[in-house]
């Protein structure tokens, strides 16, 4: 448990006393003081003190970073004679949050968005793979403790379902909540994308279907992440119109009405199917490239490979991969896509095993590496991908790269897939099987050279130094 006081007191010593502190506020994790004296604190120093994440200016303001214990450390240095201030919104700020419309600038912002919205996530994801893993380890693919009709192994798998089939729902309440939107229209959209009517009309025969006259192809949504995210981020200017407009007294019922009687055609008819238009011209480029063959088909390979993780991010990788298995049911084999997409896999888990032994933060390890085994053992990805990736921007070349190594080399040694449908975690290798011996070891080959790429470029180059002393930039800046 943090020493607050002592917290206080270390923060007060480095930045001058706190004779030298005008004035003292606090918002969602930074301690913001304004000095006499600006060239009184030692920057090294204040990080160094146990219990702060980072320091650094905004304008004349010095805000160190300590994290959700803030307004307790807040209290004590009041306690210390320093003249206290309000509270405020940490999104209000403005000398951090805007960059202009540099193409950097549009960069950071989404990201922003993105962690901003998915970082609230991860103990959610983390638990539902744990009870993923667990029913992985103890079903009949691994030790056969339980049959896959029993009801502790249909319970855990249902857990782990309801973690992620309802994520557009937690996503939409997590992006509202950052952009400033009512957070419950954010879950309300969520929840459009997933009734259970639109879902039925997506998987039947004819999946097409009017949205107030305008027609559209319903698709399904469960599990994605960009289709919510997008629709939140439209749905923040519809809002804010709406609010500005509206009459005080028509106000409560008739802006969420108004908000959404805009919003749901855009987001079925437009924004949702993004994903699935952007992912038929990725499929159709990718089998372009592999029916030229020779050396367009290995890099191809090498695309699908290092694409794949950003495909299923966005929910663009379902186009791609229902070519893959149609050709697989003609021909019971796959030579390219498949084989891309499976080893890629473990270009994963070799960058989250290196983020494991990189990472100094006794928590940051720690949950490094509960990611590492959730992945690699229950066959879930997404809490290494939105807990670290997301979090820490040097990590996704590295990962990128390992995938691309490791799907060329599968490519050119030509391996084949044999199994589809198989495991998402080790035992994906089972896939590889039924192509003899030759096979399982050129599919080894190529899984080791993306573990190995992804592993050494991630420890080596995966994080800077400050976040390796002090945490992800991006929250140590984050507004």
């Amino acid at each position: 448990m943090a020493d607050n006081r002592r917290i206080a007191e270390e923060v007060l010593a480095a930045v001058g006393g706190a004779s030298n502190v005008t004035s003292a506020t606090h918002c969602m994790t930074r301690l913001r003081l304004t000095l006499k004296d600006q060239s009184a604190p030692d920057d090294a120093h204040v990080k160094r003190i146990d219990g702060v994440i980072g320091a650094q200016w905004s304008g004349a303001q010095y805000q160190v970073i300590i994290g959700q214990n803030v307004p307790k450390v807040y209290d004590e240095i009041i306690g210390f004679g320093v003249v206290g201030g309000d509270t405020i919104d940490e999104n209000l700020d403005p000398s951090l949050s805007k960059e202009g419309l540099t193409p950097k600038g549009v960069f950071n912002g989404a990201l922003d968005y993105l962690s901003g919205s998915m970082v609230p996530m991860i103990p959610v994801l983390m638990c539902a793979g744990l009870f993923q893993t667990i029913a992985v380890v103890i079903g009949p693919s691994m030790l056969g403790l339980v049959s896959d009709e029993s009801d502790l192994y249909v319970y855990f798998n249902t857990v782990y379902t309801a973690g992620f089939y309802f994520m557009p729902i937690y996503l939409g309440y997590n992006a509202a909540r950052k952009l400033g939107v009512t957070p419950a229209l954010g879950a309300f959209m969520g929840g459009i994308l997933i009734a259970p009517t639109f879902v039925a009309i997506a998987g039947s025969e004819d999946p097409s279907f009017s949205v107030l006259g305008i027609p559209t192809t319903m698709g399904t949504y469960s599990q994605t992440v960009i289709p919510i995210l997008l629709s939140v981020w439209v749905m923040s200017y519809v809002e804010r119109f709406f609010k500005r407009i509206m009459p005080d007294m028509l106000t409560t019922v008739f802006t969420p009405f108004c908000t959404m009687f805009v919003m749901v055609p855009v987001t079925l008819c437009a924004l949702a199917p993004l994903g699935s238009w952007l992912g038929n011209g990725f499929a159709a480029f990718f089998t372009t490239l592999g029916d030229m063959g020779g050396i367009l088909a290995i890099i191809g390979g090498g695309l699908v490979a290092a694409l794949w993780l950003p495909l299923v991010v966005t929910g663009m990788h379902v186009a791609v991969i229902m070519i893959a298995i149609t050709n697989f049911m003609t021909t019971g084999v796959d030579y390219y896509i498949l084989v891309a997409t499976t080893i890629s896999l473990w270009s994963a888990y070799g960058c989250e095993f290196a983020t494991w032994l990189r990472l100094k933060d006794k928590k940051e390890k720690s949950n490094a590496f509960g990611y590492f085994i959730t992945n690699t053992i229950g066959g879930v990805g997404e809490p290494f991908i939105y807990g670290i990736m997301f979090r820490y921007r040097r990590v996704w070349p590295s990962a990128l790269i390992g995938a691309f190594v490791a799907g060329a080399t599968a490519i050119a040694l030509h391996v084949g897939v044999f199994v589809v449908g198989g495991a998402s975690n080790v035992l994906n290798f089972l896939a590889f099987v039924g192509g003899g011996t030759q096979n399982i070891i050129n599919a080894a080959i190529a899984a080791s050279a993306g573990f190995v790429t992804s592993a050494v470029l991630t420890y080596l180059f995966g994080f800077t130094a400050d976040e390796l002393e002090y945490g992800p930039e991006s929250e140590r800046e984050a507004a």
